[in-house]
Order: C-alpha cells, then structure tokens, then sequence
C-alpha cells in the first residue's frame, strides 16, 4: 500500500483519526509547503519478550551437540 500524503496542518487538525488508522498498519507521508517532512508509521514493537518455542523447527541439535572437538584434544 503506497502511503498518503497529507499536508501538516490537516495532518495536525485529525490527528486521532490518524492515529487510529496508522495502529491498523496505514503509513502517511506528512508534508510542509509540498515537501515530505515526516512519516507517520506503526511502532514495530521490539521490546516483546520471545516466546517460549517460538522458533520450534529452524533450529536443530546434532546428537554428537555435546561431544569432543577433534582440534581440542591438546588441551585435555
């Protein structure tokens, strides 16, 4: 979806409504005198803590996970 562009004052005079349709993921393009300025956009939320098996079938263990390595046999 191409985001919009609307003009600084309108942008300012519904802002809530803006609001609430940038939380169900629409993008604006915020302009001055026919310049983009500013870009009003979700939040991706990166401080949520994972998941416990969120990652279930990308990572795999070796049965041999725990096993010697060859190169370390010197420092035993």
């Amino acid at each position: 979806m191409e985001p919009e562009q609307i003009g600084a004052f309108e942008a300012k005079t519904r802002l809530s409504e803006l609001l609430d349709k940038v939380s169900r993921g629409r993008v604006y393009r915020i302009t001055k005198r026919g310049r983009v300025v500013a870009e009003l956009r979700p939040v991706i939320a990166a401080d949520r803590r994972p998941r416990f098996g969120s990652d279930r079938g990308r990572v795999t263990m070796t049965g041999d996970f725990d096993a010697a390595l060859p190169d370390m046999k010197g420092y035993r």
